[in-house]
């Protein structure tokens, strides 16, 4: 595999786990104990830190891209292995 796929298909799977990781960890502003700003949607979360979505998205999407490449070396799982409409006989 080439460099430039390889970091392409990063990059997807970095975009995947973005709103994969996104609703974890989110409080409200009524469970951080904070006021709401008139307008405000209950259900807004009371900070939005950045920084930390996307260190755990890097983390999250390293870890699945690490498998990913694993499978591509190793081959654990191929095409044939997937296809249940024409079974090999």
């Amino acid at each position: 595999m080439r460099w430039q796929s390889a970091l392409a298909i990063y990059f997807l799977f970095w975009a995947f786990c973005v709103f994969l990781v996104l609703p974890f960890g989110v409080r409200t502003a009524h469970e951080a104990g904070g006021e709401l700003v008139p307008g405000q949607a209950d259900s807004a979360p009371h900070e939005f830190r950045p920084g930390r979505i996307a260190l755990r998205t890097t983390i999250v999407a390293t870890v699945l891209f690490g498998l990913y490449y694993l499978n591509y070396v190793n081959g654990w799982v191929s095409v044939e292995m997937l296809d249940w409409l024409h079974p090999a006989t």
